[in-house]
């Protein structure tokens, strides 16, 4: 700049008096608007931090000038300088606002936070360079108020002035909180995972999790990684070394009261094993960390414990869940059995996918009652309505489907343990048939559409259990056929689900308690084996499927009827029962006795998916097989059923085991006298005793 327009010589020798300035004054009304904007917020603190921002803005475009001139330069410059900020920080307000900067708290300060600001003094810095351009091009100022060089000065000012209070604030919070962590003497933690995702972890100790916990170390499977701190905490080794490290920190006195699996981390993998048998056997509680909730619960992060039926056999099955929001929205959904295991998770999922209203009905009020306070603590937006019913009583069933009226129906209410029904068969008949039918036949009265939760044990029943599930198939699919042929009726489809893990009956829990007790753990052949699938594998296989047939518009003839997850190959029971043990710190045989106990009435060594006469369809699903299911003459069924009813209020099991006979050639070939098919023979196996149970 030239000394002429230093001293307030402009173009054309004209001299520059502010006195007669042309530059517009703000109006009160452009002021109320800068107040309001400024004063618009949720909380007092909120107006804390735009007040701060705006007063950082002031002294960065205030200093800006005596950082960059000299005084003689810096007096032509001022009074413009003054009429030109109540606008700019009427602007800045609203960068701001646009640029994201109250959209988290300073304590939560981060690089996305710092972006934001780079581009809200980006903005403003570019805002600074338009104006000076255009007033001194338009001759409403003779000199450049700022100049290049000066409004860069201003833009890393503004960065600063912003970011570095949010930054050192964040700081002191972390500072704050390690403090606390050592007075109050909250539990010692270490964090398992590659660096990224263990960074991930100290951040939320750091804030939700600030007074509960601290980090003391960092073990990861890279080993990059070793040595390096982050935020502060020391990557120590790698997994294998997790005994060696409790054992340091014990003899410091700083004894470690769990390991937290950073998200990501946690793998059906060998690694992952080892640990978490270490930590079993050293009495360390083993966690890991979700920052993305996706089963309905509220909070940014939480820490799940790590349960050994969460590194059993395979790796999870995904499906594609994105239809579900669409297809559920708006739905009123009944779940039959929505207090059982898999019905609870089952509702729980159908909530987090966005259904519109939930009808929960069970004949357990005690089931009920949990349930509805699962929903009322995690807050699910889903309303939600629990109805005391029994799936026997059908005037109740067609009343309460008359006035709700129902989308959608979700059939999990059934009896489902073998040896159980083998002795109350009775019972089994009258739930699994009679409640089956009872619900296919409400659904059909206002159509609704229906899923019936089936087992593998339907595939050539040779139990009652399975007859039963088998016969509820074959008339949910005979009601679906009638619907097909009207040309406009709801689909009504069964999903056969292989063993759950941890729902109620399933082996893993009872392995459990006897591990807990010092054993035995009992088995009945060293030579089962099962299909496994997760709580979640099965819900979502339900869901999926509901999806994919309900907007399924194929020919008749292509319809699947029975939906399956691929699980890949089934798994040994004893194979379940040994990992089980080593899982839980200890070995097999020297810790834990393993005893063979024979097979029960109504069980078989394997279990299939599919019958022979059971086609594969092609559902085009990840994840997902389905079959068409030869249908069965509606006057046969009538005829069947009618029996069965007749053998049920005689309490005559022949007549049932005849019925069951003449509907499945494999029940008719199975003992007569209904005792162990297979019983082991040999006085032990692999090291392991055999009793003989009968």
């Amino acid at each position: 700049m030239s000394p002429a327009r230093c001293n307030g010589e402009g173009k054309g020798g004209r001299t520059f008096n502010p006195a007669v300035s042309t530059l517009p004054r703000l109006s009160p009304l452009a002021w109320s608007v800068m107040l309001g904007l400024s004063v618009r917020m949720s909380s007092v603190k909120r107006a804390t931090i735009i007040v701060h921002d705006l007063v950082a803005t002031a002294i960065a475009l205030f200093l800006t000038p005596f950082l960059r001139f000299s005084p003689p330069e810096l007096a032509p410059r001022w009074d413009v300088l003054v009429e030109l900020a109540p606008a700019f920080l009427l602007l800045a307000a609203v960068v701001f606002r646009l640029c994201r900067l109250y959209a988290s708290k300073w304590r939560f300060a981060s690089l996305p936070d710092l972006f934001n600001i780079f581009r809200a003094a980006s903005v403003l810095a570019l805002a600074l360079l338009t104006v000076d351009t255009a007033l001194v091009a338009r001759g409403l100022s003779p000199i450049f108020v700022f100049g290049a060089k000066a409004i860069f000065i201003y833009w890393v000012l503004q960065m600063f002035l912003l970011g570095g209070p949010r930054l050192v604030y964040r700081y002191m919070r972390y500072l704050r909180s390690r403090r606390s962590g050592e007075r109050d003497a909250v539990p010692s933690v270490l964090v398992l995972g590659r660096s990224t995702e263990a960074d991930v972890v100290l951040r939320a100790l750091e804030t939700g999790l600030r007074h509960r916990f601290i980090a003391r170390g960092i073990l990861s499977p890279h080993r990059g990684d070793e040595g390096i701190s982050i935020r502060g905490v020391r990557v120590l080794g790698g997994y294998g070394e997790l005994e060696r490290v409790i054992a340091d920190f014990a003899e410091t006195d700083q004894v470690i009261s769990r390991v937290i699996f950073a998200p990501n981390q946690f793998a059906r993998d060998p690694d992952s094993e080892k640990v978490v048998a270490t930590a079993r056997r050293l009495g360390v509680a083993l966690f890991r960390m979700q920052t993305v909730e996706d089963d309905g619960k509220n909070g940014a992060a939480a820490l799940t414990p790590v349960d050994v039926e969460d590194i059993l056999f395979r790796p999870p099955v995904e499906t594609d869940h994105s239809d579900l929001p669409g297809f559920l929205r708006g739905k009123r959904v009944l779940v039959t059995g929505g207090g059982g295991s898999i019905g609870a998770e089952l509702c729980l999922r159908l909530a987090n996918f966005g259904a519109g209203d939930l009808v929960i009905l069970d004949a357990s009020e005690p089931a009920l009652y949990a349930i509805s306070e699962e929903f009322a603590a995690r807050r699910l937006a889903t309303k939600i309505k629990v109805v005391v019913a029994d799936v026997r009583d059908r005037p109740r069933l067609f009343q309460l489907f008359e006035t709700l009226r129902p989308n959608l129906v979700f059939h999990a209410a059934a009896l489902k343990h073998v040896p159980q029904l083998e002795q109350d068969w009775t019972e089994g008949v009258k739930t699994n048939v009679f409640g089956s039918v009872n619900v296919a036949d409400a659904a059909a009265s206002v159509g609704s559409a229906v899923v019936l939760i089936s087992t593998d044990k339907a595939v050539n029943p040779v139990s009652v259990l399975g007859a039963t599930k088998r016969l509820s198939e074959m008339y949910v699919q005979m009601r679906d056929a009638e619907a097909s042929a009207g040309g406009s009726g709801p689909r009504l489809i069964s999903v056969r689900f292989g063993n759950v893990l941890v729902s109620s009956g399933s082996v893993v829990p009872k392995f459990k308690a006897q591990i807990a007790r010092g054993g035995p753990v009992t088995v009945t052949h060293p030579d089962m084996v099962r299909y496994f699938m997760t709580v979640r594998e099965a819900t979502d296989l339900v869901l999926t499927a509901s999806a994919h047939a309900v907007s399924d518009s194929a020919r008749d003839l292509e319809r699947a009827s029975v939906y399956v997850l691929r699980m890949g190959q089934p798994a040994r029971i004893l194979d379940l029962a040994e990992r089980l043990i080593r899982l839980a710190g200890l070995e097999p045989g020297r810790d834990v006795e393993i005893v063979f106990t024979g097979l029960r009435k109504g069980e078989r060594m394997t279990e299939t998916v599919f019958a022979a006469d059971e086609p594969l369809v092609d559902v085009g699903v990840n994840g997902v097989m389905a079959s068409q299911t030869p249908p069965v003459e509606r006057g046969r069924l009538t005829r069947w059923l009618a029996e069965l009813a007749s053998a049920v209020a005689a309490g005559d099991r022949m007549a049932a085991d005849r019925v069951f006979g003449e509907a499945f050639a494999s029940y008719r070939a199975r003992a007569v006298d209904g005792e162990l098919h297979e019983p082991v023979s040999a006085p032990d196996y692999d090291g392991h005793k055999v009793v003989a149970v009968r």
